[in-house]
C-alpha cells in the first residue's frame, strides 16, 4: 500500500487543521488579575485597606491590604492552572506516528496525521487518531481512557465496515485516537483526527462545559452588601445625630467615620480567604491537592458520590483471585507455595506458558505475577533456558493464544500451552458435551463474582514443522483461572463512613454490568443493586432519567457523554455530585459535577485538569477525610460568621448609645483599632483552628439551599449580641448616673466589652456541645490570641504610659470584679441556653 501522496497530505492538512483539539481563546495572567481585581468582596478588602491607610491606620491597612494581594495571587495561580485542561489533552493526543506516504513509511508529529493516512501500528504505540483497520495480527488495544474499562479489547479486520461504532468491545475493525497497542501489530486508514475523533469529541465538550460556581462566594458577597449597607446606615445616623444634638458637624464627621471603622465588614470576605487558604492546606496534609478553593466547603453538602470504578474503587491492575484445576478444587490465591497442588502449579505455568514472554496485555502481566509466586524459580521458563518456538495469536473464530516452547535444544520435544476463551479451549482440548457442561457451571459460577475467566490447556508436540492451526495439537484441559481488578482495601469503609454521613453512592462504571454488580456488593454500595445500563440510558428522556438517577447505585457500560448526562441529571434532582475518576472519559462529568475528585497518581492530566480537588495517593478512603474536612471547616465558618455578627452588634450599640442619650462618646480610632485586634485574628485564625463535633459524620448533608446564615443562626447572634449590649450598656449607664468621670467611664466600659467579647468567643467555640467539652477540644491558636488580648488589655488599664494612649482613667478592684461578673454572666446564661435549646442550636 502506498497510502497518500505528500502532496494529497499536505493539502488535507491545510483543509482539515492540525490533528489536534481547537486551542481555547487563553486568558494571560494579567487579563485573570483584571477579573480577579472586578470581584466585589475583593474590592471591598482593597477599598477597606484604603480607608485605614487614608485615616493613618498604617497596620491595619498593610494587613488588609496583605490578605488582598495573597487573595489575587492565590486565584490567579488557580485560574491559570485551569487553562491547561486543553493543552493536556494535545499533548496526549498527539503523540508521534508512523504513517506510509508515497510508498514509504515516515515517522511524523502525531499533529500532522491527516484523513486518508495509513498508521502503522506496533506493540506499545499510542493512536494517533481514529482509524479503520485494514491489516492486523493478533491486535489488543487498551482503550480505557475512553471507556473506563480495565480490560483490554482484541481487533479485527472487517469484511464490512460499521457505519458507527463506539469504544469497547471486541472484534471491532476500529482504532481510537490515544488508546494504547497492548499486543501484535497492524495498519490503519485514518478516518477522523482533532476534534472530530471521540477524544476530540470530550475536548468539545469540556470547551463547553462552565465550572459550577461556588455558592458559598455568592451567599458570602450578599451577606458583605447587607453589612456595609447596615454600616452605612449607622455611620450616616451617627453622623445625623452628632450633627443635629451636638452641633459640630466636623465632630460628627469624625465621629461617623469612626463608626464606620468599627462597622466596616471587612472581616467576612478575609474569613472566608483565610479558611479557604487554610483548608487546603489542611486537606493537602491528608495528601488532597484543591484546585479549587472553594469546593472544600462544598464537600461538606455532597449527597451524592458519583465513582468511577477502574482505578477508583479497583486498584487498576489485574490479578489472578480463583483458581479451579481440573481436578473440581477451589484454590483462592495468595496460597503459600507448599500449599499449592501439582494441579494448580501446572495451570500456574501452562498460563505462564502461554503469556508473551514481555508482556504489555495487563493479563498476562497477572499470569506473570501469579506464575513467580506459584512455581519455583527453577521452573520459570526464563530461569530454566526454554525458548520460544511459535505463536498462534487470537482469532476472531478461535479466541485463544496457543505457544510452542522448546526446554532442550537438543530434543526435538516441544511443550505447547493454551489459554482463552473457556468455549475456545474446550474446543482444543475436543472436550465431550458433558465436560463442556461441567465447565460451563464453574464459569457461570465464577462470572457471577465478577471475573474475567480464561481456561487453560497443555500438551506435548514432537516433529519438525509445526501445523497450520492450534486444532491440530492435542491438548489437555487444565482449568480455569478467575482474574479481576482487585477492590482497593480502604474502600468497604470508607463506603460505610459515607453511608454513616448520609452520602449516597454511585458508581458509574463502562465496565460490564456482572462485574459492576459484584464489585458493588464488594465495596458494600448495595447489597441488591439493580444495574442501569448505558443502553437503556440511551432510550430514557432527561426527565426519565432523573428520575431512574434518583434510586440507582450502579450504572454500567456507560459511554462518556451519558456519565455526563447522569451527572446533569442529579443536578437538575437538587443534588450536590461528588464524581471521582481518572480517565479522560471522565473529565467532562468531573468538570460539570459540583465537586470533581480525579485521582491522582494513575489519573490522567486531562482528568486532574479539570477536577476542583485531586487524590495524591489515589486512595478512595481519602475521599472520607475530605469531606470531614470540608464539614468542619463549614462548622467553623458558620462559628466564625456567627461570631463576628454577634460583636458587631453590641459595638454598634455602644457607639450609638452615647449619641442618642448625649453622654460621652465613648469610642476613638484606638479602641476601634483594639477591638479589631480581637475580633480579626480570633474569626480567621481561632475559629479555623476549632477541630470537628463529635457528630459530624453522623449528620445528615446540608441541603443544598441552605443559606450561609440561616436565620436560626441569625437569632441565635443577635441574641448573643443583644444580651452583650444590654449588660455593658447598662453598667454604662449606670457609671454615668454615677457621675464617673469620662476616662474611667470609657476604660469600665470598654473593659466589660472586651471581656464579654472573650465569653463570647468561648460560647461559640461550639453550637450544642458544653462549654466542658468544647474545652477539651484542644486550640493552641486560641490559646495564644486570647493570651495576647488579655496581656494588652491589662497593660491599658494598669500601665500608666499605655493607659494615656487609650485615654483610660484607672479601675478600681470592685470595677475589675464588676467587669469579670459582665463577663461571667454572659459565659453563663448563654451556655445555660445551649443546654435547653440544644437540638435548635444544630445551624
Amino acid at each position: 500500500m502506498a497510502g497518500l501522496s505528500e502532496q494529497q497530505a499536505q493539502a488535507r492538512l491545510k483543509t482539515d487543521g492540525f490533528n489536534e483539539l481547537p486551542r481555547q481563546e487563553h486568558r494571560t495572567p494579567l487579563a485573570i488579575v483584571g477579573e480577579v481585581l472586578r470581584e466585589p468582596m475583593l474590592a471591598l478588602l482593597l477599598v477597606g485597606g484604603g480607608i485605614y491607610l487614608l485615616l493613618g491606620d498604617v497596620q491595619e491597612a498593610l494587613i488588609l491590604l496583605a490578605f488582598a494581594c495573597a487573595s489575587i495571587a492565590i486565584t490567579t495561580v488557580q485560574e491559570t492552572r485551569t487553562e491547561r485542561v486543553l493543552d493536556a489533552l494535545r499533548d496526549l493526543t498527539s503523540p508521534r506516528a508512523l504513517v506510509i506516504r508515497d510508498g514509504t513509511r515516515r515517522r511524523i508529529p502525531g499533529r500532522e496525521v491527516v484523513r486518508g493516512d495509513l498508521i502503522v501500528l506496533g506493540e506499545g504505540d499510542r493512536v494517533p487518531a481514529d482509524a479503520v483497520l485494514v491489516q492486523a495480527q493478533d491486535l489488543l488495544a487498551d482503550e480505557s481512557l475512553l471507556t473506563g474499562e480495565a480490560v483490554a479489547v482484541r481487533k479485527s479486520v472487517a469484511a464490512t465496515v460499521p457505519p458507527t461504532a463506539r469504544p469497547g468491545g471486541d472484534d471491532l475493525p476500529f482504532v481510537y485516537s490515544g488508546a494504547l497497542i497492548l499486543r501484535g501489530s497492524g495498519l490503519a486508514e485514518v478516518h477522523a483526527t482533532g476534534a472530530a475523533s471521540e477524544i476530540g469529541k470530550i475536548g468539545q465538550s469540556l470547551r463547553m462545559l462552565d465550572t459550577e460556581p461556588p455558592r458559598l462566594r455568592a451567599q458570602m458577597l450578599r451577606l458583605t452588601r447587607l453589612c456595609a449597607i447596615g454600616g452605612s446606615a449607622v455611620s450616616i445616623l451617627a453622623l445625623i445625630l452628632y450633627g443635629t444634638l451636638r452641633g459640630g458637624w466636623l465632630d460628627a464627621v469624625l465621629a461617623a467615620i469612626t463608626i464606620g471603622m468599627s462597622m466596616l465588614p471587612e472581616e467576612f470576605p478575609v474569613v472566608l480567604t483565610v479558611f479557604m487558604a487554610m483548608g487546603a492546606w489542611r486537606i493537602s496534609r491528608a495528601r488532597v491537592l484543591t484546585r479549587r478553593a472553594a469546593s472544600i466547603e462544598t464537600l461538606g453538602s455532597a449527597t451524592v458520590l458519583c465513582t468511577d470504578k477502574t482505578g477508583t474503587l479497583t486498584e487498576n491492575r489485574m490479578s489472578i483471585v480463583e483458581l479451579r484445576p481440573a481436578d473440581n478444587m477451589t484454590i483462592t490465591p495468595p496460597t503459600p507455595l507448599s500449599a499449592l497442588t501439582p494441579q494448580a502449579q501446572a495451570l500456574a505455568l501452562h498460563g505462564l506458558l502461554a503469556s508473551a514472554p514481555q508482556p504489555f496485555d495487563p493479563m498476562e502481566t497477572a499470569f506473570h505475577a501469579f506464575a513467580r509466586t506459584a512455581l519455583p524459580d527453577t521452573q520459570l521458563p526464563s530461569r530454566a533456558g526454554w525458548t520460544l518456538a511459535r505463536t498462534y495469536g487470537l482469532r476472531p473464530d478461535l479466541l485463544a493464544v496457543t505457544q510452542a516452547w522448546r526446554p532442550d535444544a537438543a530434543k526435538p520435544a516441544f511443550i505447547i500451552a493454551a489459554k482463552g476463551a473457556p468455549e475456545a479451549i474446550a474446543e482444543l482440548c475436543h472436550l465431550d458435551d458433558t465436560q463442556r457442561a461441567a465447565i460451563g457451571q464453574a464459569l457461570d459460577a465464577m462470572a457471577a463474582q465478577g471475573l474475567r475467566v480464561l481456561g487453560v490447556a497443555k500438551g506435548t508436540y514432537e516433529g519438525k514443522d509445526f501445523p497450520e492451526t492450534p486444532r491440530d495439537f492435542t491438548l489437555t484441559f487444565l482449568g480455569l483461572v478467575g482474574i479481576a481488578d482487585p477492590l482497593r482495601p480502604s474502600v468497604p469503609a470508607a463506603v460505610r463512613d459515607c453511608r454513616t454521613a448520609g452520602i449516597r453512592i454511585m458508581m458509574i462504571t463502562g465496565d460490564y454490568p456482572q462485574t459492576a454488580r459484584a464489585i458493588a456488593r464488594a465495596a458494600g454500595i448495595d447489597e441488591g443493586a439493580t444495574v442501569l445500563t448505558g443502553d437503556a440510558i440511551a432510550t430514557l428522556s432527561q426527565p426519565e432519567l432523573q428520575e431512574r438517577a434518583r434510586t440507582a447505585t450502579v450504572c454500567a457500560r456507560i459511554m462518556p457523554e451519558q456519565k455526563l448526562r447522569i451527572v446533569q441529571a442529579l443536578k437538575a434532582d437538587d443534588a450536590i455530585v461528588a464524581m471521582t475518576g481518572d480517565g479522560v472519559n471522565d473529565a467532562p462529568s468531573l468538570k460539570a459535577a459540583h465537586i470533581g475528585i480525579a485521582m491522582g497518581g494513575r489519573g490522567t492530566d486531562v482528568a486532574r485538569e479539570a477536577a476542583a480537588i485531586v487524590l495524591l495517593d489515589d486512595d478512595f478512603g481519602s475521599i472520607v477525610t475530605a469531606i470531614r474536612l470540608g464539614r468542619r471547616i463549614y462548622d467553623n465558618l458558620r462559628k466564625a460568621m456567627g461570631f463576628i455578627f454577634a460583636v458587631h452588634v453590641p459595638i454598634a450599640g455602644l457607639a450609638l448609645l452615647p449619641l442618642v442619650l448625649g453622654y460621652p462618646i465613648i469610642f476613638a480610632p484606638i479602641h476601634i483599632a483594639f477591638l479589631e485586634m480581637v475580633i480579626d485574628p480570633v474569626c480567621t485564625l481561632a475559629f479555623e483552628a476549632e477541630t470537628e463535633e463529635d457528630d459530624i459524620m453522623r449528620r445528615p448533608p446540608r441541603p443544598p439551599s441552605e443559606p450561609l446564615f440561616s436565620p436560626p443562626l441569625i437569632v441565635w447572634s443577635l441574641l448573643q449580641g443583644l444580651l452583650v449590649f444590654i449588660l455593658v450598656g447598662g453598667i454604662f449607664m449606670f457609671a454615668t448616673l454615677r457621675a464617673m468621670p469620662a476616662d474611667e467611664l470609657r476604660a469600665l466600659t470598654f473593659v466589660s466589652l472586651v471581656l464579654s467579647i472573650v465569653s463570647l468567643i468561648l460560647v461559640n467555640r461550639s453550637f450544642s456541645t458544653s462549654l466542658v467539652t468544647a474545652i477539651r477540644r484542644p486550640n493552641a491558636t486560641l490559646v495564644w490570641i486570647l493570651a495576647m488580648v488579655l496581656t494588652v488589655l491589662a497593660a491599658s488599664v494598669l500601665a500608666p504610659p499605655i493607659r494615656g494612649l487609650f485615654r483610660f482613667g484607672p479601675l478600681h478592684w470592685h470595677d475589675l470584679a464588676l467587669t469579670l461578673g459582665v463577663a461571667a454572666t454572659v459565659l453563663i446564661v448563654l451556655e445555660t441556653a445551649k443546654i435547653f435549646w440544644r437540638d435548635r442550636l444544630r445551624f
